[in-house]
């Protein structure tokens, strides 16, 4: 029998992407997947294809009232939450002098502020169940490229909101862990690549932090974290051994931007000028799908 068998894990973004992918991992391992996002078709796909225990409900993670109201239908259904995967997030990129406004604070309101929400309403159920919450953070957490300043900084926000709460919840029997995913070829990763500015500056950065990872390996290692109530999650592995150069990170980023940060920035003004801040600045179907939800599409 699988660890997961029989529990009951409530995912958030689980309509495409990371949160779709563990969805259907588990559901095949034997878990009761309840999933929570924007996109309703997409959501209620991914359900069917989970099997007849799978639930699917349309939430926004920047409100409260969403967050309740779904949680409450969640443990009425299945009895219980034993897992939390606290995954939703959009990107946006721009430099910070000509990004939208809207889009960055959107990024930093759904990536950092919706997994707050998404613990605070959910932890009562987890603490009856003595059960795991795992935050999904990223590689961007620890290395902060230009262009990706909202995404960073939320990321980061999230790492140290994971290690707090670990600290907070340990004696009432909860686990809490932390996933830092590289680039995963995800349908946000992929339109960011196709950014005709930034996907540019990624695609001639080189390095290792270049390369896009299938979406299996990041299911695989968090589907794996998950039934061993992991503390943290690097997808792949080596995104950990640069947790040990934290402070020496910044100083090489800077060094590299020197190369292709002044014609990027002259690139993104002229993008913004072409297309609008708006549309440059946002990143994937999940950025526009909050976007929408917000009135600004």
């Amino acid at each position: 029998m699988s660890k997961v068998t029989g529990k009951v894990v409530l995912i958030t973004g689980a309509a495409r992407g990371i949160g779709a992918g563990v969805a259907r991992d588990l559901a095949a391992k034997g878990a009761k997947v309840a999933l929570v996002g924007l996109e309703p078709e997409e959501l209620a796909e991914v359900a069917r294809e989970c099997g007849p225990d799978a639930g699917a409900w349309e939430a926004d993670v920047t409100s409260w009232a969403d967050l309740e109201k779904v949680t409450a239908e969640i443990v009425a259904r299945y009895g219980r939450i034993d897992v939390v995967l606290a995954n939703a997030g959009i990107a946006a990129t721009g430099f910070t002098r000509s990004i939208d406004t809207a889009s960055f604070e959107r990024v930093i309101n759904v990536n950092l502020l919706g997994v707050w929400r998404t613990i605070r309403v959910t932890l009562p159920h987890l603490i009856e169940s003595k059960g795991y919450a795992l935050l999904v953070s990223s590689a961007a957490a620890i290395v902060h490229i230009p262009g990706n300043a909202a995404y960073s900084a939320a990321k980061a926000g999230v790492e140290a909101f994971a290690n707090a709460l670990r600290a907070e919840v340990r004696h009432l029997g909860v686990d809490v862990g932390v996933v830092h995913p590289t680039w995963i070829a995800t349908d946000m990763v992929n339109s960011a690549d196709e950014h005709p500015v930034f996907g540019r500056m990624r695609a001639t950065n080189g390095g290792i932090a270049s390369r896009t990872y299938p979406l299996s390996v990041a299911v695989d290692l968090i589907s794996a974290g998950i039934a061993k109530r992991t503390r943290a999650v690097h997808v792949p592995g080596w995104v950990g051994v640069l947790k040990l150069f934290r402070t020496l990170i910044p100083r090489v980023v800077e060094w590299q931007a020197r190369r292709f940060v002044p014609a990027g920035d002259k690139a993104a003004i002229e993008d913004i000028e072409k297309r609008g801040a708006v549309e440059a600045s946002m990143v994937g179907p999940g950025a526009k799908a909050a976007a929408r939800r917000d009135g600004a599409l």
